[in-house]
């Protein structure tokens, strides 16, 4: 099963999320988005997905704050779970796809296997981020089917 977990403002996030989603599937894999993610419904194998955009001054946004805030505070057991993480921010920003990164090195800090390189999407150059979203997934997708 691949969890595809979303924090999204705007709903850049989301459509990224759906996209690959539909990629997936056409693959033949297994599914499930969840837009307003919840530790106590996802499970703790298979492969988390993370796509999230950066809020503010390097926040999360609110939709996956409360499901951070409970994987740094009690960590579940992870050594089940695969992750890869797309990141989407604005480059003129300091915090340039900040909520990503501390995602990515949550993850890695508490023993989950990095499935893939991350990405970091900038929307300046890629307005349209289901593009350079695509173009990853394609690239690793033996990641994801083995």
């Amino acid at each position: 099963m691949i969890h595809i977990i979303t924090g999204s403002t705007l709903g850049g996030a989301e459509y990224v999320g759906d996209h690959l989603n539909d990629l997936l599937q056409a693959q033949g894999l297994e599914t499930q988005i969840h837009n307003q993610p919840d530790l106590n419904e996802i499970e703790a194998n298979g492969i988390w997905l993370i796509i999230t955009s950066t809020h503010g001054a390097g926040d999360y946004p609110d939709n996956i704050q409360p499901f951070i805030d409970a994987i740094k505070s009690t960590p579940p057991r992870m050594s089940e779970v695969k992750f890869a993480v797309i990141a989407i921010g604005d480059s003129s920003y300091d915090t340039f796809c900040g909520a990503g990164k501390d995602a990515r090195a949550m993850l890695l800090d508490i023993g989950t296997q990095e499935l893939c390189p991350h990405l970091e999407i900038d929307v300046i150059e890629a307005p349209v981020p289901e593009e350079p979203a695509e173009a990853w997934l394609i690239d690793n997708m033996a990641a994801f089917t083995s």
